[in-house]
């Protein structure tokens, strides 16, 4: 039995809160969610992401937070025809993808697509 059972959230440091709230709340329709003083994450199933602006994270915070270093992959609540669907309607563009890959516990059909900041954000449904 492993240690750790799930994750809870993770954090992203981003330059333009607007450009990458615009991302994740329209593009990828996560929820908005405010906490704390003032602070944002981007909230999915149940999971979150929580944002960090590039000189003035939060405390505790990692050793070198940049903006772009992050490699995510997010596994879609819809066919993955209708994620491309939703891309192509918000101008996003796809940079690589439909293709096959290797998911945590099964094979997947991915996209991927950068945010504002140059993260990759893989989008995939299971096969």
């Amino acid at each position: 039995m492993s240690l750790i059972d799930h994750l809870d959230h993770l954090v992203l440091t981003c330059v333009d809160v607007e450009a990458t709230r615009r991302f994740y709340i329209d593009v990828l329709q996560m929820k908005l969610e405010t906490f704390g003083d003032g602070r944002m994450a981007f909230r999915f199933g149940n999971q979150k992401i929580n944002l960090h602006v590039r000189g003035a994270e939060f405390e505790p915070k990692a050793h070198l937070p940049v903006p772009g270093a992050l490699d995510l992959c997010f596994i879609a609540s819809v066919p993955l025809d209708r994620v491309i669907e939703r891309l192509a309607q918000m101008n996003v563009p796809i940079i690589e993808g439909p293709v096959e890959r290797t998911g945590a516990t099964q094979k997947l059909r991915s996209v991927y697509v950068r945010d504002p900041d140059y993260n990759l954000i893989e989008i995939s449904e299971l096969i």
